[in-house]
């Protein structure tokens, strides 16, 4: 039984299982705070009967006109919780959560190498939008692919016609 709820900065001490995976991105405090105070309805944490942390999904809402969308900026499930839906459960909160702002589509950058995670997205209806040259910055050689799902909003699916070019990370807008 997976139960979603919002995270709290009580949640910043009690993560770390979930940030082992060596794909997930650790940010500094300051960063989840800043998410937390932003959009803390895109900032949930899937928890066990237990009480023990799953997974997390942090996001944002950005953009305008036709380029309003929910952005993933994070989704992680600890290795022990893996292949157990939640990833696509936490998918789906963040989904909603933009169909609910209005948003014309959800994007999210993933590793090119990530094939795991790719395959997933790409069953929960995701597009590769465009290739995002070199976006990692630790790891000057990592392309990421920036993936897309078109919203109600967006009837014609038009934010979701891939670019046929790569680009580089400061064209991403």
């Amino acid at each position: 039984m997976t139960a979603l709820r919002p995270f709290t900065c009580n949640d910043l001490f009690k993560f770390n299982n979930v940030n082992l995976d060596p794909l997930t991105e650790t940010y500094g405090l300051s960063f989840y705070l800043q998410y937390l105070a932003h959009w803390p309805e895109y900032f949930q944490v899937a928890e066990s009967p237990s009480g023990e942390i799953m997974g997390y999904i942090m996001g944002k809402a950005e953009g305008s006109g036709e380029k309003w969308h929910g952005h993933v900026t994070a989704l992680t499930v600890s290795p022990d919780y893996r292949r157990l839906g939640v990833a696509n459960t936490l998918m789906a909160y963040l989904e909603e959560v933009s169909e609910k702002k209005n948003a014309y589509f959800v994007d999210l950058f993933v590793r090119v190498s990530n094939k795991v995670a790719i395959k997933m997205y790409t069953e929960l209806g995701y597009i590769v939008y465009r290739t995002v040259l070199e976006y990692y910055s630790g790891d000057p050689d990592e392309d990421a692919y920036d993936m897309r799902k078109a919203l109600s909003r967006d009837v014609n699916k038009i934010s979701v016609v891939p670019l046929r070019h790569p680009v580089r990370p400061e064209d991403v807008d």
